[in-house]
């Protein structure tokens, strides 16, 4: 878990490089990073403090790439980068265990979708997604353009990024076996569906309702792409239904994202198909991410009740092919 005590420290050392260095701040999240926000009024912005051993400054220099890419392209409204004095988009912070590194962004006003979720609109959400899915498939990348992928390994292998799922808090022993037997299919039916162009490429890989602003007009604007890398595009869609896989109103959350995304970019029976796959999977990554983020808010409101509803949730994957097969409307780009 991050210190915020170090993070004030090196956002401190960072600030000066963006002639904020008196600037009045205040910590806004701490989860897999430190967010703060900078400034006050017109001024404002938003300062992203790196944990250490997770991104290097090329790896965070390809995020904001990207972003700029998908901002210039106009297929999402997104957070801008905002550039230290000197040019630099990235902040290196020397400390005792290696240098840490800070991000600022600009200021976007609205609400989250966590704190604003009657006003989300999913179905833009999906048609959002799918622009910026059919934008990375056009794109060439630049030389030097390095990001992790999230494929089965790094998500479910020996060395998962996220950790261990049978080490989540609340997972049961006695669904140890079908756990196993969930992630085993869920591995074969990845390796079955491959990584061709037309369905494996950069995603946003973390659309949850805390990483979506709603505006006080309905407009959507994403942010936070630390964890963008190069995965599935429907593990996109999977990230939407984050923490509530197990919820009655996750499956229509699910079809309207689905309602909106074929509205831009076609996707095959054998896509559609695997859609409880990727909810599936990443049940299985966010429940070792619970046991490897202890003191994490989601870790803390969760306790033992997330892992334990895997269990469940495993039984449905193998044994219930209504679940999470959404309804296809009528209308729409899909290629059969």
């Amino acid at each position: 878990m991050l210190s915020v005590e170090d993070c004030d420290e090196i956002l401190a050392a960072a600030l000066p490089a963006y002639g904020a260095g008196d600037a009045p701040r205040r910590l806004l999240s701490l989860s897999e990073n430190a967010t703060y926000l900078v400034g006050t009024g017109a001024d404002r912005v938003v300062a992203r403090v790196h944990r250490p051993g997770y991104q290097t400054p090329a790896s965070i220099d390809a995020e904001l790439t990207w972003l700029d890419r998908l901002r210039a392209s106009g297929a999402v409204t997104a957070h801008a980068v905002v550039p230290a004095l000197d040019g630099r988009r990235v902040v290196s912070v020397p400390r005792p265990d290696g240098d840490r590194h800070v991000v600022v962004f600009t200021f976007v006003v609205g609400g989250t979708g966590e704190e604003r979720p009657d006003a989300l609109p999913t179905e833009e959400l999906g048609r959002v997604t799918a622009r910026m899915h059919c934008d990375v498939t056009a794109w060439e990348l630049p030389p030097g353009f390095t990001r992790f992928h999230w494929d089965a390994a790094a998500c479910l292998g020996p060395g998962a990024r996220w950790g261990d799922w049978a080490a989540g808090p609340g997972v049961r022993a006695a669904d140890l076996p079908v756990l196993d037997a969930a992630a085993r299919t869920v591995r074969a039916r990845l390796a079955a569906y491959g990584q061709g162009r037309d369905r494996y490429g950069l995603v946003h890989a973390d659309l949850r309702h805390a990483n979506l602003m709603v505006g006080d007009d309905g407009s959507l604007t994403v942010i936070d792409f630390d964890d963008c890398g190069f995965g599935w595009f429907l593990y996109d869609l999977a990230t939407v239904t984050s923490w509530i896989e197990h919820e009655p109103e996750a499956q229509a959350t699910a079809a309207a994202w689905l309602a909106g995304y074929l509205t831009e970019r076609p996707l095959t029976a054998e896509d559609l198909a695997m859609v409880p796959t990727f909810v599936m999977l990443r049940r299985l990554m966010l429940t070792a991410w619970l046991g490897t983020h202890p003191g994490s808010p989601p870790a803390l409101a969760l306790g033992t009740t997330y892992g334990a509803g895997t269990g469940d949730l495993a039984r449905r994957y193998l044994h219930d092919p209504a679940w999470f097969r959404l309804p296809v409307p009528a209308t729409t780009h899909r290629k059969d």
